[in-house]
């Protein structure tokens, strides 16, 4: 298998990003239209805006498919800190590392920048991406019942200082 990842837009991304979110939030969460409309209508856009000199998309492609990726929203960097966004791996690339390398290509590139925070938003019970996020020194830091994404959940902020 050849796995590649690659910085910025790559054809066809929009769509199975999207696919993968909706996907895998519907079959384990319960997730509907909703949520995948948000994902669908926020990542284009972010991408249709995307500067790389203050954004970051990064996507994980396997033999010319994409089966990952992650974004660090980087408009409001100076003021709310940057917004790491759309993580996501499909299940045929889970537990190999890529998690971590896509991380790592995001928390790169915030210290480049000079980003002194970054933030993300989830949910209660994703223990796996909870874990990654905690071995890159994220911490939680606010938590509530609400729905953002369109179903009644735990939602989590968690922090990284730089």
């Amino acid at each position: 298998m050849n796995e590649i990842i690659f910085k910025g837009y790559t054809p066809g991304a929009i769509g199975r990003i999207v696919e993968l979110h909706g996907t895998y939030y519907h079959q384990h969460w319960g997730f509907g239209l909703f949520f995948e409309a948000k994902v669908a209508t926020k990542l284009s856009e972010f991408l249709r805006r995307l500067d790389e000199s203050r954004d970051g998309f990064w996507t994980l492609c396997q033999d010319g498919r994409v089966e990952g990726g992650i974004a660090i929203d980087g408009i409001k960097a100076t003021t709310e800190g940057a917004h790491l966004r759309w993580f996501i791996l499909s299940s045929k690339v889970q537990g190999r590392g890529f998690g971590n390398r896509l991380m790592e290509e995001a928390v790169s590139f915030c210290r480049k920048n000079g980003y002194g925070r970054v933030y993300l938003w989830t949910f209660e019970g994703l223990h796996p991406a909870r874990h990654l996020y905690e071995k890159f020194g994220f911490k939680l830091v606010f938590q509530n019942e609400g729905t953002q994404w369109g179903t009644k959940v735990i939602e989590q902020k968690f922090e990284l200082d730089l």
